[in-house]
C-alpha cells in the first residue's frame, strides 16, 4: 500500500543529511500519493541535481506544483499593473518551496526492492556530496 511504502521511504531516508522529509501532522491518517522531499539550502546540492541523478537511475521525479504561484506566467499580466491580487509578507516559504522541494513515487505495487534501490540511491547521492 501506499502507506507501507510511505512508511519503508521514511524510516529508510531518516537522519539523512541535506533532506527535510515529510512528517504527517499529530493525529491525522493521510493518504499518501507520493513521498515529499525538500532539500536544505546548506545541503551542498540543489534538488535540480538530485532530480536529475535519480532520474538518471530511472527513478521518477516529479516538482511540487505549488510554491510561490504569484511567480506562474499566468501572474505575468496582473504582477505588471499591481492588481487582481495582493501579497502579504516575503513569501519565503513559498519560494523554498518552489526551488527545493519535490516528489518520489510512492505507487503500491512497488517491492520492497524497488523502495530500498531508491533509498539506497539517494543516500548514494547525498554522500558523495558531502
Amino acid at each position: 500500500s501506499r502507506r507501507r511504502n510511505f512508511k519503508i521511504l521514511r524510516e529508510g531516508l531518516e537522519g539523512t543529511e541535506g533532506l527535510i522529509l515529510p512528517e504527517p501532522m499529530k493525529n491525522s491518517n493521510p493518504s499518501w500519493f507520493g513521498f515529499l522531499m525538500s532539500v536544505k539550502p546548506d545541503a551542498g546540492f540543489t534538488r535540480n541535481h538530485l532530480s536529475e541523478y535519480l532520474e538518471s537511475k530511472r527513478i521518477q521525479t516529479r516538482n511540487l506544483f505549488a510554491g510561490n504561484l504569484v511567480k506562474h506566467p499566468a501572474f505575468d499580466e496582473m504582477r505588471a499593473t499591481g492588481e487582481g491580487f495582493r501579497i502579504v509578507g516575503e513569501l519565503k516559504n513559498t519560494d523554498f518551496v518552489m526551488t527545493n522541494t519535490f516528489w518520489i513515487g510512492v505507487y503500491p505495487g512497488m517491492t520492497e526492492e524497488m523502495l530500498q534501490y531508491m533509498i539506497s540511491t539517494i543516500k548514494e547521492f547525498v554522500v558523495s556530496h558531502k
